[in-house]
């Protein structure tokens, strides 16, 4: 190719890069004004961004302010920046006022479980219905749940995390004591004395062991069976139609007589109470029947009927007065016997305080029931209260505290009693008991006055007879000598008669010296002031114990029976002895002779007076009564055992701690 071609070549090339230069530069020129056009709209779409990004957060400041539940903001040590009002005031602390980290909250039973489900929440950004138990400010322990979630910085790094707290305690206890019941429900079931059983279709699912026990099949025997296997309708009670009705849903319960057949043979007739369980939808799912022996019922009827009329008939029969009131004396309830009672009518009582109404005289009683009362504790007092017509009262009251179904007291019941009647007896009978005293007193003064009285002329006549036979009894013959020795004796019969009677009258009057009493020595002085034969021997086989008692009383004691014991055996050899024993709380003495014996039928009246048996002129018929006097005084008892010839035995207790010495 020549030169010149060349050259027209290169200047054509040329040329063409100075356009496409040219278009490059147009194209970049516009690009450009494209670009910085595009800059414009972006700052201004960052500058509405920024405003829209200050509203958004003035927005969520404003919502996590009126967030209802407990919102909480924390950092990744679980320390809270911020909170809202509603989490301070379930949680009891400010954190602007006091540093507060969540976890210190934790129930320690669930620190492991938050651990791991905080390391949950940093794996996976959110973490939901975490659960578990917190202690709040006051010492209060709440269930609560949480759905949280991590806040992260511009670096997409997580610097906190964030969390609405919802307080689950009242479900969480509803739950536990579903729990709790279904636990108890199932061991109710296996332990009630009820036969249980669950069925479908007649074919057995579920039976409990008192069942299985009834009838001596085990629980995998009966799924094998159907109820009508073992079972049949006892009394014309129409059991197929029920079920039948139970299908239906015209009924879910029914009572139904079944004769239920055992394993080993036999049978039992029960009653069956079935309820019909069914599902969402209503239809029939299962059937629930409860055995029950028909023998113990109709058994428990029978005596909770006949215990009814009783208690029916008692409270009937009774001048019984009910009346209820709150915890301010405000009367709710009262029967018509405390109506008749207080002369008031129900509507004049009822919304009245009790005290203003029956003017209650003895406030101060009634004021310390009531303090009692209201610390639960029951009782029974006496009220002196004026009725409606003015007259004076006398009330025997039992008082109970009364609860509602929270047991929270709300007031009392009383029962009442008028005894009215019974007080002015008891005043009556103090007022007879203190003439008797009075009486009593005369009496012995009477009788130490007429001891006297009556001693005197006895010495006067004894003295003279004296002396008639000493000055005359050259004069006298045998029969006047015999006739003045008689009168002697009558005159000492009958100075003994009178001491007797003294001895008698004062046996329960005297007061008691009591004191450290050797018994041995009582009896040592009685054998020697007492007339005993020289063939009768008075022997003491073991030492006598020393009581606590009046030296006088027991000596009068042992001296009347062993001076009856003495004169009364007519054996060549005669024996009396004195024995006794300890109990823990009398002592018992026994004086046994071998003497003639006393007739069973003198057994009780030889201890009244003025009772003796046989001629004996000795006797005065007194001795024995004022054993029986004194013995009663020590809270004891007397009584014989003796047979006609078969010699006697008298046996006595004396109380070791008697506690009416002195009355």
């Amino acid at each position: 190719m020549d030169s010149s071609k060349e050259i027209e070549l290169l200047k054509k090339a040329l040329e063409r890069q100075k356009k496409a230069r040219q278009q490059a530069e147009k194209i970049l020129e516009q690009k450009s004004t494209e670009l910085y056009e595009t800059a414009q709209r972006l700052k201004e779409a960052n500058g509405k961004l920024e405003n829209l990004l200050t509203e958004k957060v003035s927005e969520l400041d404003g919502v996590f302010v009126n967030i209802i539940d407990p919102y909480v903001v924390m950092d990744l040590q679980a320390n809270v920046i911020k909170m809202n009002t509603s989490a301070k005031d379930f949680l009891g602390y400010d954190n602007t006022k006091e540093d507060v980290n969540l976890t210190g909250l934790v129930h320690k039973k669930y620190l492991q479980y938050t651990a791991e489900s905080f390391k949950y929440l940093l794996e996976v950004g959110t973490l939901k219905n975490y659960r578990a138990k917190i202690n709040v400010k006051n010492g209060d322990e709440k269930w609560i749940e949480i759905n949280s979630s991590l806040i992260y910085n511009t670096k997409q790094e997580p610097i906190g995390a964030q969390g609405i707290i919802r307080d689950i305690t009242q479900e969480m206890e509803i739950k536990e004591l579903l729990a709790q019941q279904r636990k108890q429900l199932d061991v109710i079931v296996e332990n009630s004395p009820l036969g249980i059983v669950l069925s479908v279709g007649g074919e057995i699912i579920k039976a409990n062991t008192t069942f299985t026990e009834l009838l001596g099949y085990s629980e995998s025997e009966l799924k094998t069976m159907k109820l009508d296997d073992f079972s049949k309708e006892e009394e014309s009670s129409g059991s197929e139609d029920v079920v039948q009705q139970m299908q239906e849903g015209k009924t879910d319960k029914a009572v139904v007589i079944k004769r239920y057949f055992k394993k080993g043979g036999g049978c039992l007739v029960a009653k069956t109470s079935v309820s019909a369980v069914r599902g969402g939808d209503g239809k029939l799912k299962y059937l629930l029947a409860m055995i029950e022996d028909i023998t113990r019922e109709r058994e428990a009827e029978e005596r909770l009927r006949y215990e009814r009329e009783k208690y029916a008939n008692i409270i009937a029969n009774m001048n019984l007065g009910l009346v209820e009131v709150d915890t301010d004396d405000v009367i709710q309830l009262v029967n018509q016997s405390f109506c008749n009672m207080s002369g008031f009518k129900e509507e004049e009582l009822l919304g009245k305080k009790g005290t203003e109404m029956l003017r209650v005289q003895n406030k101060n009683v009634l004021e310390h029931e009531d303090e009692k009362r209201m610390r639960g504790e029951p009782d029974s007092y006496e009220l002196e209260v004026i009725d409606k017509s003015g007259k004076k009262k006398h009330w025997l009251v039992s008082g109970a505290p009364r609860y509602d179904n929270n047991k929270k007291l709300i007031g009392s019941v009383g029962i009442h009693l008028d005894v009215t009647k019974q007080k002015l007896l008891e005043l009556q009978k103090e007022q007879l008991v203190k003439e008797l005293e009075q009486s009593n007193q005369g009496l012995q003064e009477y009788a130490h006055i007429v001891s006297h009285d009556l001693k005197s002329p006895l010495r006067s006549i004894s003295a003279l007879a004296t002396w008639i036979q000493d000055d005359y009894k050259d004069v006298l013959d045998e029969a006047g000598q015999q006739n003045l020795t008689l009168m002697q004796e009558k005159v000492a019969s009958m100075d003994k008669l009178i001491q007797g009677i003294l001895e008698y009258s004062t046996a329960n009057n005297s007061e008691l010296d009591n004191s450290s009493v050797d018994l041995n020595e009582v009896v040592e002085n009685i054998k020697e002031s007492i007339f005993i034969p020289e063939h009768v021997s008075l022997v003491v086989p073991k030492v006598l114990p020393t009581i606590v008692a009046d030296s006088t009383k027991m000596h009068q004691l042992f001296q009347n029976i062993l001076s009856n014991a003495v004169v009364h055996i007519e054996k060549e050899v005669g024996l009396v002895e004195v024995l006794y024993v300890e109990n823990t709380t009398h002592w018992q003495f026994s004086i046994k002779d071998n003497g003639v014996g006393i007739p069973k039928e003198y057994h009780k009246k030889i201890f009244e007076i003025f009772q003796s048996i046989g001629a004996n002129e000795r006797s005065t018929g007194i001795g024995l009564s004022i054993v029986k006097k004194i013995i009663d005084r020590y809270e004891g008892e007397v009584w014989v055992e003796s047979e006609k010839d078969m010699g006697t035995e008298f046996h006595f207790t004396i109380k070791k701690e008697p506690t009416n010495l002195n009355s």
